[in-house]
């Protein structure tokens, strides 16, 4: 009989109601990986953070019919990942679970349904190409608080990156290339055109502290140039949805949007550390930043699409979930091994090492 593998998916997780957003807010800004100050004091200005933003968040979401997509969008890449592994490996059964951070599904509902399908094996894969504390690392940490809760003991693997895997750098470039071509037919002969890898951005001060994810989405934008195959191609990796006061990594998509209007250049924006349209994609860049770029002259705005279920995606991404199966490994990037430089030391590599060093 096929041995059950069960491919878990994590994401972020969008309100799936207006009445949804604050609870979805709370349960964001009240995860100790995004608000990091002591913990008697989390709760309540979690709660603080998450009613100052339902508002404009609210705005954000009625663009989108009330809700985000990003459920509907994960369950297609779920289903497109199972037939897709089907298809690479009869001999084992996979089916993939959708375990969402800060809203329904969430890591117990979907521990559950692991554990009621009768899995033998877990694989835990996120759909954040990079990793950071803030996302993959929260994801994994309320995983394993769960999986212990509802009895779930089989034995489990976490790939913690994909973020300069070849194949899906070559998915992201197929599209950043059909965008650049289309952009390029649009635009009125003379005017130049600057590619934005636009990622979200993170407080400093969590990457100062080791956080890998600046260093990885940098791998991400360098592996997708080399297969775009461009040599000069004016681009540059910027930052997007700040919202704390405190200093952000840099530069921002906004200051990028202004340097592109004093330069002239029309501008094509790359999401790059999502895999799903949500609403940074649907909103901040479709509608937010394409409105400041038009005021401020900008001679066109243009964005490449996120990857969604596109079939080389899932290709890359089945690819992925075989070699992390194969690795022998408990905890595996893309490639196998860490990948990280020793100065990150929030990769989960080096904290798993220093981990087992306590132990011992």
């Amino acid at each position: 009989m096929a041995r059950r593998v069960a491919v878990v998916l994590f994401n972020l997780g969008g309100p799936d109601a207006p009445e949804s957003v604050r609870p979805f807010l709370v349960n964001l800004f009240t995860d100790p990986a995004i608000l990091r100050v002591p913990g008697f004091i989390r709760p309540w200005l979690g709660r603080l953070i998450a009613w100052r933003r339902t508002a404009p968040a609210m705005e954000n979401y009625a663009v989108l019919g009330g809700k985000s997509p990003l459920l509907e969008l994960t369950e297609e890449q779920a289903r497109a990942l199972d037939a897709a592994l089907a298809e690479r490996d009869p001999s084992a059964e996979y089916r993939s679970f959708v375990c969402m951070r800060y809203w329904h599904p969430m890591s117990e509902a979907a521990a559950r349904a692991v554990k009621e399908w009768g899995a033998e094996e877990v694989l835990l894969v996120p759909l954040y190409p990079q990793y950071s504390t803030t996302t993959t690392g929260s994801s994994i940490a309320a995983w394993e608080e769960a999986a212990r809760r509802v009895g779930l003991a089989v034995p489990t693997t976490t790939l913690c990156c994909f973020h300069s895997d070849p194949g899906f750098a070559e998915a992201t470039a197929r599209l950043l290339r059909e965008a650049l071509a289309k952009a390029r037919a649009e635009l009125p002969a003379g005017v130049g055109l600057r590619v934005l890898f636009s990622a979200h951005g993170l407080p400093e001060s969590i990457v100062k502290a080791g956080d890998p994810y600046q260093w990885q989405v940098e791998q991400t934008v360098a592996a997708v140039l080399e297969k775009l195959g461009e040599p000069g191609l004016d681009s540059v990796v910027c930052y997007q949805s700040r919202v704390t006061p405190q200093k952000w990594i840099g530069p921002s998509t906004e200051e990028e949007i202004e340097r592109a209007a004093h330069d002239k250049v029309a501008i094509l924006v790359c999401p790059i550390a999502f895999v799903s349209e949500h609403s940074e994609t649907l909103v901040e860049l479709d509608v937010e930043y394409r409105e400041e770029a038009e005021k401020l002259g900008v001679p066109g705005y243009f964005r490449v699409p996120a990857q969604n279920s596109d079939p080389g995606f899932i290709a890359s991404l089945a690819d992925l979930v075989l070699r992390a199966r194969r690795s022998g490994r408990a905890l595996c990037s893309f490639a196998g091994a860490r990948q990280c430089p020793k100065a990150h030391g929030d990769c989960p590599h080096a904290r798993a090492r220093a981990e087992a060093r306590q132990a011992a």
